[in-house]
């Protein structure tokens, strides 16, 4: 059941590296979302059931539906709707993605510890390192914090590839998750209200972190 899921969510690694949609980035963030709670159901089936139920609601309702509420926000906001490249293909994001996992994959398969879910720990790595990609190679500021939710998705998947026997563990992380989205949000958000003037949607393109 778990690894359709893991499946599903490399998909969309791989397809926010070729997209140039905001509302597909958007739309692949919500899908992650929903990814990760089900696959927190899954993975946490056995604990507390106090602790399952904050990582399930932690992961539905703020991964799944508030964060892409607020991209789509922003996006209705702004009026912006594709990414402008920066010396970037479609085929070289793409190429950039495969070889990211095919690093995760490689260091995965070197590390040879029983307490730790191997499938999770490259999952994680490859979106850290999608994550990366998507703020190096992309311009526009919505496309760095695009990349910054992809990050964190994956110190969420790290925190439940070491964290099944520590929920603690997984608790930490979530609440540090929600704390740092709030904050780029804000952040985000801020440097809109400081840049945007009448519509002109393209001055985003000025926007320096």
């Amino acid at each position: 059941m778990i690894l359709p899921l893991i499946l599903l969510y490399v998909v969309t690694l791989v397809y926010l590296s070729i997209t140039e949609r905001f509302r597909n980035f958007a739309s692949l963030i919500g899908l992650q979302g929903w990814l990760l709670f089900g696959i927190a159901l899954v993975r946490l089936h056995a604990a507390n059931p106090a602790e399952l139920a904050f990582v399930a609601l932690e992961t539905l309702l703020f991964k799944g539906i508030l964060v892409p509420w607020l991209l789509f926000a922003v996006i209705r906001r702004t009026r912006i709707n594709r990414v402008r490249r920066s010396g970037s293909s479609q085929s070289g994001s793409l190429l950039l993605s495969l070889v990211a996992l095919a690093v995760s994959a490689s260091l995965t398969y070197y590390i040879a510890d029983s307490t730790i879910d191997l499938i999770f720990f490259g999952v994680a790595l490859y979106s850290l390192l999608s994550g990366l990609i998507l703020i190096v190679m992309r311009q526009r500021i919505f496309s760095h914090m695009i990349g910054f939710l992809v990050i964190e998705n994956g110190v969420f998947l790290f925190s439940t590839a070491i964290g099944v026997e520590m929920p603690l563990l997984i608790n930490f992380a979530i609440l540090l998750d929600i704390l740092i989205s709030v904050l780029m949000l804000g952040i985000f958000f801020t440097k809109i209200d400081d840049k945007l003037h009448a519509d002109d949607a393209d001055s985003l393109t000025n926007v320096k972190d």
